[in-house]
């Protein structure tokens, strides 16, 4: 019953996008299951897209061959029209600047030779 009032409120009153916002945030490691959950995090949910970021490239590629499976749990579990993609991003490169003072020079091209 307090679920029924409550749904009706967020309806009502526009809320619908954000909590579902909050509902994927927060429901992640449930959502993709504990495996995923501990090696790829949600970063930013906006207009029905999910941006992932995964620890390792070999993560990535694997969420990205589940895409299809994940989605459409998100449409069971969430509803029609929440989430439409995932992106799905690997670990940030490193960087090859060093130190307070860095000349500008070819890059890590001279780093090897």
């Amino acid at each position: 019953m307090v679920g029924d009032v409550f749904g009706r409120l967020v309806t009502e009153r526009g809320w619908s996008s954000p909590v579902a916002v909050g509902s994927v945030l927060s429901r992640w490691d449930e959502l993709v299951g504990a495996d995923i959950g501990l090696h790829c995090r949600p970063e930013s949910f906006e207009n029905a897209v999910v941006t992932v970021r995964c620890d390792s490239t070999a993560w990535a590629t694997q969420l990205k061959l589940l895409t299809p499976a994940l989605l459409q749990r998100f449409e069971v579990e969430l509803g029609p029209g929440i989430v439409t993609s995932l992106r799905v991003a690997g670990p940030a490169a490193p960087s090859w600047r060093k130190g307070p003072r860095v000349v500008k020079g070819r890059g890590p091209r001279d780093t090897y030779g």
